[in-house]
């Protein structure tokens, strides 16, 4: 059974549609990567999947349980679906410490040594454990966005949900923010991202889907979609990336 199953999600914005029948599917330890240009629903149906928005229609399930309308039980969804932000979202008052510390005492209500001693644990993981006692306005971009997906890994999730997280980094902090992702691929985590790192993209995917205008028009292998792509507006989408230096 699929960790994630999204089954004819339909989401819109007044009367903007911007997901229409979404089916997709994410199995445990892959790691499945949304593409397409801005505008084509990838962050929207992330935040669908952590019941940051509501869905018009259709149903999401998580870990064979109903994660979408009415009753979903959120901090549960969250606890299993950590979520990482283009932006990093750090409380900007609080240590990186206490950033990552927070959602594990709060929601999951961890003691706050055990809580912290995770917290330090993961830093070191990531090369942060000597900022574990600064404010995040003293760290690069980079360095917030490593700290963020601690942040999101604090709780033991069973899954990442990762938006677009270098988009916002100067191109030299890419790379760092990257090998911890590659690093969590390798590891075995379920992971689904939207990106624009097509590079990135065909080297650690497991599934690489192609949305335009809120439509999923094509799934496979990476080698297959970036390889020979069925679709034409697949095509079109990589040979303005290529033409771009992206590829």
């Amino acid at each position: 059974m699929a960790f994630i199953e999204i089954d004819a999600v339909h989401k819109s914005y007044g009367n903007t549609p911007v997901l229409r029948g979404i089916d997709l599917e994410v199995e445990q330890h892959q790691v499945v990567t949304l593409i397409g240009a801005s505008g084509s629903g990838k962050s929207t149906l992330l935040r669908c999947i952590n019941a940051l928005e509501d869905i018009d229609g259709g149903e999401i399930r998580v870990g064979g349980e109903v994660a979408s309308g009415p009753g979903t039980d959120v901090d549960r969804l969250r606890r299993d679906v950590g979520m990482v932000f283009q932006h990093f979202n750090l409380f900007p008052h609080m240590t990186v410490l206490h950033n990552v510390a927070l959602a594990p005492m709060r929601v999951a209500g961890t003691p706050r040594q055990e809580a912290e001693e995770r917290a330090r644990t993961l830093l070191e993981r990531v090369g942060l454990g000597a900022k574990a006692n600064s404010l995040p306005d003293r760290l690069s971009g980079g360095q917030q966005q490593r700290v963020a997906i601690v942040r999101a890994l604090a709780g033991g999730p069973r899954a990442l949900l990762l938006d677009e997280i270098t988009s916002a980094l100067d191109p030299e902090l890419v790379a760092e923010v990257l090998a911890i992702v590659r690093e969590l691929a390798e590891g075995g985590m379920t992971m689904l991202l939207a990106t624009h790192e097509m590079g990135f993209a065909r080297e650690v995917s497991s599934k690489v889907c192609f949305l335009h205008q809120g439509v999923l028009l094509e799934e496979g292998p990476p080698e297959q979609i970036f390889g020979e792509p069925r679709e034409e507006r697949t095509r079109a989408f990589l040979r303005r990336i290529v033409e771009a230096g992206r590829l």
